[in-house]
């Protein structure tokens, strides 16, 4: 302290100048990956670094958008994925530690895209072994017509194997009341040839694509191989779990409300969602193998949507009460809620 004091105006002046060069290298600059149009929506992005690579970073959009960058995001490239069943909308994106990067979306066999929500009778994953530059043809994940298929997410656990987990509707937007949604599973080796999938939930929710209608599946695996889901039903979160791979539980055990659902009403928004996130920490830190949970909520009114935060340190046996995040004051909307954990470092984002 006494030597800063006795410092001349001219050395403080240039430290000051050294600090906020520091400050301007440190900003990262926004890049504009696309733009909007009547046919060329660029909503519902994904985005997954490469494990193997992490200066080539994959993004997409809907329909069918794919950008890639080699250079840490300094340049980017566009290029599209292509299927003979038809690109529709929920695009995903994930690595695995070989650099081998898959990526889903829903079918569209009638080609009609948006313009027919009925359509989607297939999840579809593609395989790209050059940093997303080019793509397979790609292959259907859980086809089992006439039901519909929706919302895919994926992860890769630690043998390399690929985890995707949707909703599957008897009959997609049905008000019958006998119509039920459930949250499927299969997995693949190589991302080609999937296994028969299975069903998780023990509660199937309805075929509206509202509040109660189970939606939101995000699977999620340990460092030692567990393998976890969470969604979203009946303005509940559930979760399913196995230790082994094959065996889940035979109930789906609730880890918390969702108070006015996931289905949330936001002014200036045809339709938003504060459907639940689930990831694992994979570091080597304190809280290695930790479940992390984030979701969106109303609990505070239909003004006020917050965004919350849970952990569990015992596999999903118990956790942390509900967390909101960010302390913004009433009648403010936060939603849309994401989430990544720094396998290095352990730190949440």
């Amino acid at each position: 302290m006494c030597n800063f004091i006795t410092m001349s105006k001219q050395t403080i002046t240039l430290l000051l100048i050294c600090l906020c060069s520091i400050s301007v290298l440190a900003q990262f600059k926004n890049i504009k990956l696309d733009e909007a149009s009547e046919g060329n929506r660029v909503t519902e992005p994904s985005i997954a670094i490469n494990r193997k690579d992490t200066k080539n970073i994959v993004a997409a959009s809907i329909l069918d958008n794919i950008y890639y960058t080699v250079d840490g995001g300094l340049t980017w490239e566009k290029t599209k994925v292509k299927s003979t069943f038809g690109v529709y909308g929920d695009p995903v994106l994930v690595s695995d530690d070989k650099g081998t990067l898959y990526s889903f979306h829903l079918s569209d066999p009638t080609g009609e895209g948006w313009k027919n929500e009925k359509s989607m009778d297939h999840i579809i994953c593609h395989v790209s072994k050059d940093g997303g530059k080019t793509w397979d043809e790609g292959n259907s994940v859980g086809y089992n017509p006439p039901k519909d298929q929706d919302k895919p997410w994926a992860t890769v656990d630690a043998k390399g194997n690929v985890v995707v987990t949707w909703t599957q509707f008897d009959k997609y937007a049905s008000t019958d009341t006998t119509c039920q949604s459930n949250i499927m599973l299969s997995t693949s080796a190589s991302g080609k040839k999937w296994s028969k999938p299975i069903q998780l939930t023990q509660i199937p929710g309805n075929c509206m694509d509202d509040d109660n209608t189970a939606i939101g599946a995000v699977p999620a695996v340990s460092p030692d191989g567990k393998m976890f889901v969470a969604w979203a039903n009946q303005t509940k979160i559930f979760l399913d779990r196995s230790f082994d791979g094959g065996m889940w539980l035979t109930n789906d055990i609730k880890i918390a409300d969702q108070p006015g659902g996931w289905d949330l009403k936001i002014p200036g928004h045809d339709r938003s969602n504060g459907m639940p996130v689930l990831m694992v920490d994979q570091s080597k830190g304190t809280y290695r193998g930790c479940l992390y949970l984030v979701w969106a909520d109303q609990r505070n009114g239909e003004d006020n949507t917050d965004v919350w935060f849970m952990r569990s340190n015992n596999y999903g046996d118990n956790w942390s009460s509900p967390t909101r995040m960010g302390d913004d004051k009433e009648n403010r909307h936060q939603y849309l809620p994401w989430m990544a954990v720094d396998q290095v470092t352990g730190y949440i984002y």
